[in-house]
């Protein structure tokens, strides 16, 4: 029971991966935690969904020592961003900012959606078109036509 427990607690437990090897790392530690607030908001271009902090890419390395190198010249947090993306654009920032060419990032994923959403309603209003001209919208059949059905349904049985 108390190894259920265990894994059960580590498996809710958070678990922050670091890709930052110790030859990196700062000795002060304030400029160290500047560099890791700078690393977490900055996009590995290798692995686009990670940050320079969490991959392990020689890319991602190359800006986190770039980052503490800018940070040990003396640059605030701002120029050091300001640094990175001048060089590899807003795109290297996980969250970009809201501005005219960033806007499709903004934007895109609700204008999809709501393609979406409106083809899919076009859809769904034509498969009910044709289900109601199949079959809802059919006159009775006549006595001819009935007896033609009845010849063909007793022809089956036999």
């Amino acid at each position: 029971m108390r190894a259920f427990l265990l894994a059960v607690l580590l498996a809710l437990t958070p678990v922050t991966a670091s890709a930052v090897q110790p030859d990196e790392v700062l000795k002060d530690p304030a400029l160290e935690g500047r560099a890791r607030e700078i690393s977490k908001d900055l996009r590995c271009l290798v692995c686009q969904n990670q940050s320079i902090d969490d991959s392990n890419a020689p890319l991602a390395r190359d800006l986190r020592v770039l980052v503490r190198e800018r940070l040990t010249a003396g640059d605030s947090n701002q120029q050091v961003l300001s640094f990175v993306t001048d060089r590899y654009g807003d795109y290297v920032l996980l969250r970009p900012p809201f501005k005219a060419t960033t806007l499709f990032l903004w934007i895109g994923p609700f204008v999809v959606l709501a393609i979406g959403g409106v083809a899919t309603a076009l859809y769904l209003r034509g498969r009910k078109g044709a289900a109601v001209a199949a079959g809802g919208d059919t006159a009775p059949l006549t006595e001819d036509e009935r007896r033609r059905l009845d010849a063909l349904l007793r022809k089956d049985k036999a």
